[in-house]
């Protein structure tokens, strides 16, 4: 049985690793989950039936910290984790180690670096899974260190095509060793308790109304201002509609947001929920939604779209690669070009006209993900790359083959 350590010290895409690690489990392999509890949903990876062992301590995400402090003592506490996991593992080192984040070299401190290559010299093949090329914000200053540690791994994985042949395009590394694995739905199975005329009183939406959501952590390159100046023409119409944008940022950014609503003179249409919520609240959002819009700048990959599809919510997006591999214009989405703000306040025109329109799209998108059926072709997948990688899959194939085992 493949040992298998998933390293996300910081839980900085808890979601993920959780169905991962969940799916895994029933492809017959020994995963360790390395991740602290993740302080914006506590009970996350026990809903999920995933047990979470980051190496040494889990204190911070257990307590309700201010933001800064909280940074400085899980910066700390990772750093004491890999130094009693390099300990653990020089006893009983894994045979993979699947890398899903890097935050401290996010923030130009290689310590993890170290423990990776540590990790090597001990025999562990090593597994990263992009979900960022580089930080989005900031990629001139981080785009070096993120290529040095995507050339030490023995396999990527991309979730698109798109985000495969950039890889290709800025490091040095072997095609066969970069594989394209999907992104799987997230929290499909969330029953919709609320009522939906109670979950749209949430918002104090009318009955007339359209309920358009834009939900997700809020950075630059989501492309909120590039929504709110299209938002701003599609007021000129006169659409009986209502933007809700939920998520938690850094405190400048939702500032700016706030600024740029009350300058456009939105107030009266938009809504803005910035807080981190729990996941049965903010699948009432979606509940009281109409209508989903992603009106991102760049992306590599998009948890939140993956929310969207799975609950059965009409899209709008940009036409980013990355989307385009999901999502068909007038088949499954509408699309539109960041920064065509006549194309996405024609494009929010149209679905708030069009009720039957919205409830096509919304099932075209929705049957592309089968939920459990999908996260268990992703765990196979992975353990497929699990198995190139140590070579386990390269022996049971010259079993199977004579050509091959000549």
């Amino acid at each position: 049985m493949l040992r298998v350590f998933m390293m996300d010290l910081l839980s900085v895409v808890a979601y993920y690793d959780a169905y991962l690690c969940r799916s895994l489990k029933e492809e017959e392999l020994s995963v360790e989950f390395g991740a602290i509890t993740y302080h914006f949903d506590r009970d996350c990876f026990k809903r999920l039936d995933v047990l979470n062992q980051p190496g040494l301590l889990d204190v911070v995400g257990r307590f309700k910290l201010p933001s800064l402090i909280r940074r400085i003592f899980k910066v700390i506490e990772m750093c004491m984790n890999m130094v009693a996991l390099a300990i653990k593992f020089t006893w009983k080192r894994p045979d993979v180690v699947h890398v899903q984040y890097l935050p401290l070299l996010e923030r130009r401190i290689p310590a993890e670096l170290w423990f990776l290559k540590y990790c090597r010299f001990l025999g562990s093949s090593l597994v990263a899974t992009v979900h960022d090329i580089a930080p989005h914000d900031r990629r001139d200053v981080h785009a070096g260190q993120f290529k040095q540690a995507f050339e030490m791994m023995d396999a990527l994985i991309c979730h698109s095509d798109a985000a495969r042949q950039q890889v290709l395009a800025q490091c040095v590394i072997a095609p066969e060793r970069v594989w394209v694995i999907p992104h799987g739905p997230l929290f499909f199975e969330s029953q919709q308790n609320t009522q939906r005329a109670a979950a749209r009183a949430l918002f104090g939406a009318k009955d007339d109304e359209c309920v358009v959501l834009c939900q997700g952590m809020i950075r630059p390159y989501k492309g909120i201002e590039f929504l709110l100046d299209s938002w701003a023409e599609l007021q000129l119409s006169g659409a009986r509609a209502k933007l809700i944008i939920a998520g938690n940022g850094e405190s400048h950014l939702l500032e700016t947001i706030r600024q740029r609503v009350q300058a456009l003179g939105l107030q009266d249409s938009v809504q803005l929920c910035f807080q981190f919520v729990p996941t049965e609240t903010m699948i009432s959002y979606y509940h009281a939604a109409d209508i989903v819009v992603y009106p991102y700048k760049t992306i590599t990959t998009s948890g939140a779209l993956m929310t969207g599809i799975a609950q059965r919510k009409a899209i709008v997006a940009t036409s980013l690669s990355p989307f385009r591999e999901i999502l068909e214009d007038g088949k499954n989405a509408l699309l539109c070009d960041y920064g065509d703000t006549s194309g996405l306040a024609s494009g929010l025109q149209r679905l708030i006209d069009d009720p039957a329109l919205r409830e096509r799209l919304a099932n075209e998108a929705a049957g592309q993900s089968c939920g459990d059926e999908t996260w268990r072709q992703i765990a196979a997948r992975t353990k497929a790359c699990y198995e190139s990688v140590t070579g386990l899959l390269t022996r049971s194939r010259a079993r199977d083959d004579p050509v091959v085992a000549q």
